[in-house]
């Protein structure tokens, strides 16, 4: 048996930023049987925080929190070259053609409408990650 490379088995890490704990609760005990890592944060400063501890590979983020709005972490990550090229998705109740707007034109990933269940949430992740996965190690 021909063992694959670590890098290949690397779990994947997804930052997921949400001021509302029953999300951030709701999407971990969803995500918990999949292979990959869910840290969480309840505002933009502490997600800044965490992308400097462990580098994601997705960021999910709502885009309204209090003190720094969605749109705003994402300038914020976006102008770190070592953040530039992790993908980003917002996530909001908002069902408004501006912010969704907005989140095109700043050049987010995606933009997903709550409520969402867990298997909409798990199929976008998963569907994130694979592409990574394909791009980075050839089709």
């Amino acid at each position: 048996m021909v063992k694959k490379s670590t890098k290949q088995n690397k779990i994947k890490t997804v930052l997921f930023i949400d001021d509302e704990p029953m999300w951030l609760e709701a999407v971990r005990l969803s995500l918990m049987d999949e292979k990959f890592k869910i840290i969480t944060a309840n505002d933009g400063e502490t997600a800044l925080k965490k992308l400097h501890q462990k580098k994601p590979d997705l960021i999910m983020s709502d885009v309204r929190m209090p003190n720094m709005n969605g749109f705003d972490l994402f300038l914020k990550v976006k102008s770190d070259p070592k953040f530039k090229n992790v993908p980003y998705v917002f996530m909001s109740s908002i069902d408004d053609y501006d912010a969704k707007k907005t989140a095109k034109e700043l050049g987010a990933n995606g933009y997903i409408e709550k409520p969402f269940d867990s298997e909409q949430i798990k199929n976008v992740i998963v569907d994130f990650l694979s592409h990574l996965k394909s791009e980075q190690f050839g089709k």
